[in-house]
Order: structure tokens, then C-alpha cells, then sequence
């Protein structure tokens, strides 16, 4: 594996505490809507949605008593806020009928799921139940790409690449310190690799690799 354990320490030596966007959503269930609602969105405007919203309702009872309406207005800063305020009464309902109103702490349930996908399974697993998980979103997709840790196509292909490459013991960060090196150096666009503390041990400033 390419350089993983020199580049994970940097990583951890830059982001040294904790600072996901979750981290006010404590459980299972927040986490599932919280990533339900950051779908083809940034994360400032999940936080925005998923506060407004959580002060309504943060169980699956409580949001099929919302008015779709009052979920809609909540989450607007999301984006696409109609659509998501009826996967998330749709997956509220069917963990109700289903589950009996927990959120499920196995993959393959969690994929049958309204609205639920592969990163959003992983997600709920790491963040919900700290299960070791690899989600892979636009940050990890590209920088794995960029170190060489994978030339894979498709985030769930690249994420199958993860789990057989990263030491299951970097699992519960990676994701984590990925994300927030992605938007503070190594954005998606025009990374700051003159201010990368790990441009040595990079693929992407030697090749410049089209991602």
C-alpha cells in the first residue's frame, strides 16, 4: 500500500481532534437522515438542514407527525428538499413498520433502505455505531485517487479497493481526516498542493492525474 501509514500520522498530526459534521447527531437514526440530507450537497448546508430539522423531530415517530411541509421548509438549505423530505417520511415509516423504529446495524439491511446507498450504509455503521466502516464520498473518492491508493471508476469500487489495501486500523478515521483535508487542502478543484504537508508521499503532483 502506498505510503498509508506515513500519510495516515500526517493526517492525524494535522487533524488531531475529532470535527466531522455529524458530531452533534448522536444517533443511528440522525446519522441516516443527516446523510440522507447531505445527497449532492455541501456539508455547511447538511448542518444547516439537519439542525432546523432535528429541533422538529430527531425520532421516526416524530417526523411522520410532521406536516411535509414543515420538513420541506426545514431542510430547503439542503437542496432538492422536496425529494428528500419523502425519502425521509418513506424511511422513517418503513423503519417504523420494518424495525421497530431502530435503525438496522447490518449492511445488507441497511441497503434495503428508502434513499439508502452504499456510502450512506457505511456511514450509518461508522458514525451511528462505530463499526469500522470506509464511506466513500467525493473527498475520499478523489484523494485515494490522487495518493494511488486506487484507480478504480465508481465510489463502490474504489471503496472495495479501500477494504482490501487500508489496515482495518485506520478504518474509523480515514474517512474523517480525509474529508477534512479534502476541503481544506486538497480540494476536489485546484488542490493546494504548494501547501500539502503531503505532496511527498503523492501521486497527484508528480502525474497530475485526471480525476
Amino acid at each position: 500500500m502506498r505510503n498509508v501509514d506515513k500519510i495516515f500520522r500526517l493526517l492525524k498530526k494535522k487533524y488531531p481532534g475529532q470535527k466531522f459534521f455529524l458530531d452533534m447527531h448522536t444517533t443511528p437514526y440522525k446519522v441516516l437522515i443527516s446523510t440522507i440530507l447531505s445527497q449532492r450537497t455541501k456539508d455547511a448546508n447538511t448542518l444547516k438542514a439537519a439542525k432546523a430539522l432535528f429541533k422538529l423531530s430527531d425520532t421516526p415517530e416524530k417526523m411522520l407527525k410532521l406536516n411535509p411541509s414543515k420538513i420541506q421548509k426545514a431542510i430547503k438549505p439542503s437542496g432538492f428538499y422536496k425529494n428528500k423530505a419523502k425519502t425521509i417520511q418513506k424511511v422513517s415509516k418503513q423503519l417504523l413498520e420494518e424495525y421497530d423504529g431502530k435503525v438496522p446495524k447490518s449492511k445488507d439491511k441497511l441497503l434495503k433502505l428508502v434513499g439508502v446507498g452504499p456510502k450512506t450504509a457505511s456511514c450509518v455503521l461508522l458514525f451511528g455505531y462505530r463499526i469500522p466502516q470506509l464511506p466513500v464520498d467525493v473527498h475520499v473518492f478523489v484523494i485515494s485517487r490522487r495518493f494511488g491508493w486506487s484507480d478504480k471508476k465508481t465510489p463502490q469500487e474504489v471503496e472495495l479497493d479501500l477494504e482490501k489495501k487500508i489496515p482495518k486500523k485506520y478504518w474509523m478515521d480515514l474517512n474523517e481526516l480525509l474529508v477534512r483535508f479534502g476541503q481544506d487542502v486538497c480540494l476536489t478543484r485546484n488542490p493546494k498542493c504548494e501547501i500539502c504537508p503531503i505532496s511527498l508521499y503523492c501521486k497527484y503532483p508528480r502525474t497530475k492525474i485526471r480525476i
